[in-house]
């Protein structure tokens, strides 16, 4: 595997330490990452997000939904209770699980539920309004240059 190198990069911007900090995290992540649970990512309008996570076998007090520095973290640990239980076959997975996701900026999560088998994680995306785009009126420069005159025949 090819590793690279961002130390120059953080040495030569300024002002850019989320886009090196999110690199970092991106290459620090292991390629290798489990499938287990299964999940969909759904955009349910303009800023609102769902991420639904297949948990069969797991109740709510099992699961947990967190979030952490811009990262959302679903985990789930099954409690041992099924030791005086003998299976002949065990095909629905309830082993332990951490699942990360990053969260962009303003990006917060509204709630959660269970139901069916599924967990569903509601996210809204909150743009501040000094952040949105804003329109700027166009003056004339002869406008300008009437008001100037204008002040001098006053004075």
């Amino acid at each position: 595997m090819r590793t690279l190198d961002f130390a120059p990069l953080h040495r030569a911007t300024i002002g850019f330490d989320q886009i090196a900090d999110m690199m970092d995290r991106v290459m620090a992540n292991d390629v290798a990452q489990s499938s287990y649970p299964p999940y969909n990512i759904e955009k349910t309008a303009a800023d609102t997000y769902r991420i639904s996570i297949a948990v069969a076998g797991f109740s709510e007090e099992d699961l947990s939904v967190e979030v952490k520095e811009n990262s959302l973290v679903v985990s789930g640990r099954k409690a041992a209770n099924d030791k005086d239980r003998t299976y002949l076959h065990r095909g629905i997975a309830t082993r332990a699980f951490e699942r990360r996701f990053a969260l962009a900026d303003h990006v917060r999560v509204t709630g959660a539920s269970h139901e069916n088998g599924m967990l569903h994680v509601d996210l809204k995306r909150e743009v501040p309004e000094a952040l949105k785009p804003r329109r700027i009126e166009i003056t004339s420069a002869k406008a300008i240059e009437k008001d100037v005159v204008d002040a001098k025949a006053v004075n």
